[in-house]
């Protein structure tokens, strides 16, 4: 085994006070979960409709400073209402980067609508301002209407869609000015941000609105889940998309539009206001963890993946850039059979058969990140 490898197993193991195999990211449950699920179930509300929901909706929202948020069965399903509500189409582009998870990019095609893969910056791992001012600067005109549109194609430019890659914020302010000065919504994939902050204000709420996700292996969990943020309007509409278009009503089955049945479920919610009970001490390990990763890899020529410059990053998923793609393998091949879980980034959505003859830019750095990332072992303790 490599020096680096070895002690790199023994920092892990002597972290998690565990010779078992350790995972990634594993959900912790240490506060009031059984409880309120317990609470759920005897009141027999389980399905979509409870206080559950509603609470963990006000709690969301109060922590990130939005002035709405909608519970969602996914983080996909909130992504793709997201774009829906920012009008994207059939036959729509939307820019987005290659270097996401492919959620990002399947929300788009449920629109029916086409990927144009922007770099990223490898300051940030998100959407790459210069890159995207590049591209459009290239590529995109006004329509007689004042539509932003790609000159070859003549295809309407519909949403811009960043992601905050392991919960490092992007670069928000440029790329808010950038999409103001084509006239593209923002919508950002937030999936993995909750917790993290640009410049002292919560990601999720610079677009128009922004998808947050509560899987299993998110900083807090909801088992499956997701969550809208949007002002007040956009959510009233948001709700009534996901709770499958229906119209109040006492008893009649009303439904003014296709709707879609993505409403999280209450018994998921109770689990999730629980896990917002305890997202500060989380945030709180999470930070602790990360400066033991970043003071174990100084100097080892091995470079430890650390928050932007004014930003406050979760941590979600401590990560580190190996010097060259055979050093990624080597570290990877060698935790993995020690029991100790690292992962490599995500197949570029570019080189994927899907996605493949999508428009981009080129995407040096995105290829440079894939080469080289290693995402390391990041859970919250569970005692």
């Amino acid at each position: 085994m490599s020096d680096i490898a070895e002690s790199l197993v023994e920092f892990v193991r002597d972290h998690y006070q565990s010779n078992e195999f350790i995972p990634l990211h594993a959900p912790v449950f240490r506060g009031n979960e059984k409880r309120y699920v317990a609470d759920t179930i005897s009141s027999t509300f389980v399905s979509s409709v409870g206080e559950f929901v509603s609470q963990f909706e006000r709690d969301v929202a109060g922590y990130t400073g939005s002035e709405a948020a909608v519970a969602t069965v996914n983080g996909t399903a909130a992504l793709h209402i997201c774009l829906k509500l920012a009008g994207v189409g059939q036959g729509d582009l939307v820019l987005t980067q290659a270097l996401t998870f492919v959620a990002t990019c399947n929300a788009i095609h449920y629109c029916n609508a086409e990927p144009v893969f922007i770099d990223v910056s490898r300051s940030t791992l998100g959407m790459c301002p210069d890159s995207l001012a590049v591209w459009l600067e290239k590529r995109a005109t006004f329509s007689e209407k004042g539509a932003c549109i790609e000159r070859e194609s003549g295809k309407r430019i519909s949403a811009c869609l960043p992601m905050h890659t392991f919960g490092h914020p992007c670069d928000l302010d440029r790329l808010v000015a950038v999409c103001k000065k084509w006239g593209i919504p923002l919508v950002e994939d937030a999936a993995e941000s909750l917790g993290s902050f640009y410049k002292g204000r919560h990601t999720g709420t610079f677009g128009m609105s922004a998808a947050i996700s509560f899987n299993g292996n998110k900083i807090i969990t909801t088992g499956g889940g997701g969550m809208i943020l949007s002002d007040l309007q956009t959510a009233a509409r948001a709700k009534h998309l996901t709770t499958t278009a229906k119209k109040a009503h006492a008893y009649e089955y009303v439904h003014d539009e296709v709707g879609f049945n993505y409403r999280l479920p209450n018994i998921n919610a109770a689990l999730g206001v629980a896990q917002m009970q305890e997202l500060q001490s989380f945030l709180e390990e999470k930070r602790a963890l990360a400066e033991r990763y970043r003071a174990f890899f100084s100097g080892s020529g091995f470079e430890f993946v650390d928050e932007p410059a004014e930003c406050t990053s979760n941590f979600w998923l401590n990560a580190v850039l190996c010097p060259s793609r055979e050093d990624r393998e080597q570290l990877l091949k060698e935790t993995n059979e020690s029991g100790v879980m690292s992962r490599p980034v995500w197949q570029l959505m570019k080189d994927l058969p899907m996605y493949q003859r999508c428009m981009s830019d080129g995407l040096k750095n995105s290829r440079y990140i894939a080469d080289r990332l290693v995402n390391l072992p990041s859970s919250v303790k569970s005692g």
